[in-house]
């Protein structure tokens, strides 16, 4: 296979003859009707040339604050050496706000498929590199997957540096680190990592320093190749890496120790160490009283434990375990039952799938007939499944309140890990019944405390028990007694805010 041309060139220095390097770019580029080329007498006395892809920079910057500075008239001092004349373009004539000098060619092009202009000037084997990116992004608006009745409506968008900014807007300290990095050898995407320089392990920071050095590939195209690419454990259907539109909730988890990793063109924002327990939390726990948000979350957790478990535990007890249901309630299942040509597993498995297949036809459609297909497909087809005979109305109810259940769960990772593992537990509870359920869940409990995130392990503060870390899990506590951050994180600063009491 040919390899790119401007990939994996070696490196080539700026040539002194305009026109050499002009037919470099045009022949690099495969004459691409985008790449623009200005000749000009730059201060009307040095031949010169403006590179810029139409698109990717900003029109008026170009115009206003770079062209017009170039083209205008004055007396020039002398200059005894051949890079002089650059160093005074950089400094005293361009007002733009970014200009750095480059000398190899590659740099060159790399810079103007990032958004810069460069000026080249005759006789000169270095030129100028302009900051005037400007292309079209989609503004701040309100995060679609993880909506909050009360709290801040900002979401992030697929520009790094807006991205970046909104962040610094709410923490406003000097110690918040931005280190920026390009990945992706065709690519060419930036990564930014981001933490609290006093607060972090910096550990944890090198890791994932060492991590992301490591990565060699064309294209990072979502944050979701830099996820799969440095996480601890790719054998595994649970999450350890949270991701997040959120700036809020970005924000907090840089306050608790965490390392953020925003990436140029996605949304989505990924945060470690992740552990189990965060993918409980919404950032809405912490905006309404204690109380309230403890009663939401024990919620989530019980649907947590629905989605779960519910249909095998009907394919369970129906099959084996009948026993146990109360006499009136066995035998109104039992007359349900009696017109259903399939066994208790089949007529799950058939009803887990037809949902699944409506969850992503409803996700795939044009959203002008998503509602209507939605409401066709759990209303009528349901009822006429059980008109039919095919599933009874038991069955149904299980499968509806399932999946109603997973949506309960804030992060989307952790409810596509539960979905999956549903039809594990199915299957072995229609073998062996609660034994299978049993054999299934000590498995699961078992793999999910050897896992880690960045070294932390997944379980914390459960499995190891950190005793403080418990105000903030399956409930939490009035912020005035959380006084330290989590330990699980291996913060370094844990005091996050003052141990005296406001008398009242």
């Amino acid at each position: 296979m040919r390899e790119s041309k401007l990939n994996h060139q070696d490196h080539r220095p700026i040539s002194p003859d305009l026109r050499e390097n002009m037919e470099y770019c045009k022949r690099v580029m495969g004459n691409s009707n985008d790449l623009m080329m200005r000749p000009l007498q730059c201060l009307h006395k040095w031949p010169a040339v403006m590179l810029y892809i139409d698109g990717l920079v900003d029109v008026q910057i170009l115009n206003h604050s770079i062209m017009e500075s170039l083209l205008q008239k004055q007396d020039l001092p002398e200059f005894s050496a051949d890079d002089e004349h650059l160093s005074y373009l950089q400094n005293d004539i361009l007002i733009a706000s970014n200009v750095m000098l480059v000398d190899d060619i590659e740099d060159v092009l790399n810079a103007l498929l990032s958004g810069s202009a460069i000026l080249l000037l005759e006789g000169s084997v270095k030129g100028l590199k302009i900051g005037a990116a400007g292309w079209e992004d989609r503004s701040v608006g309100e995060p679609v997957s993880q909506t909050v009745v009360r709290g801040p409506m900002e979401g992030f968008n697929e520009n790094l540096r807006t991205n970046t900014s909104l962040i610094r807007k709410r923490i406003r300290d000097p110690h918040l680190w931005i280190e920026e990095r390009e990945i992706g050898r065709v690519t060419k995407t930036r990564v930014a990592v981001l933490y609290l320089e006093h607060i972090v392990d910096q550990e944890i920071v090198q890791e994932l320093r060492q991590r992301l050095d490591e990565i060699d590939i064309d294209s990072i195209l979502e944050s979701g190749y830099i996820e799969e690419l440095v996480q601890d454990k790719t054998g595994t259907i649970f999450p350890t890496v949270y991701n997040s539109e959120r700036p809020d909730t970005v924000s907090a988890a840089l306050l608790e120790g965490r390392v953020a990793i925003i990436v140029d063109g996605t949304p989505f924002v990924l945060l470690v160490p992740a552990l189990f327990v965060h993918f409980f939390q919404s950032p809405e726990d912490y905006y309404q009283r204690a109380d309230i948000s403890t009663l939401i979350r024990m919620i989530r957790y019980l649907a947590f434990f629905i989605a779960l478990l519910a249909p095998s535990f009907y394919i369970a007890i129906t099959t084996f375990h009948q026993e146990m249901l109360p006499t009136n309630l066995l035998i109104s299942l039992a007359a349900q039952r009696e017109g259903v040509p399939f066994p208790a597993f089949i007529e799950a498995l058939l009803m887990e799938l037809t949902y699944e297949i409506l969850r992503e036809a409803g996700i795939r459609i044009p959203k002008t007939v998503g509602q209507a297909v939605s409401i066709v497909g759990t209303l009528v087809i349901g009822q006429a499944a059980v008109d039919a005979g095919v599933v009874s109305a038991a069955m149904v109810i299980i499968v509806s309140i399932t999946a109603i259940s997973s949506y309960v769960i804030p992060e989307n990772g952790l409810s596509i890990s539960v979905r999956i593992l549903r039809f594990v537990l199915m299957i072995l509870a229609a073998a062996f019944g609660f034994y299978g359920i049993l054999i299934v869940l000590l498995i699961t409990v078992t793999h999910l405390c050897s896992l880690r995130s960045f070294g932390v392990p997944y379980m914390s503060p459960f499995a190891p028990f950190i005793q403080k870390d418990l105000k903030d899990t399956i409930f939490r506590v009035p912020w005035s007694h959380m006084k330290t951050r989590p330990l699980s994180t291996s913060t370094t600063n844990e005091v996050r805010q003052s141990a005296k009491k406001t008398k009242r």
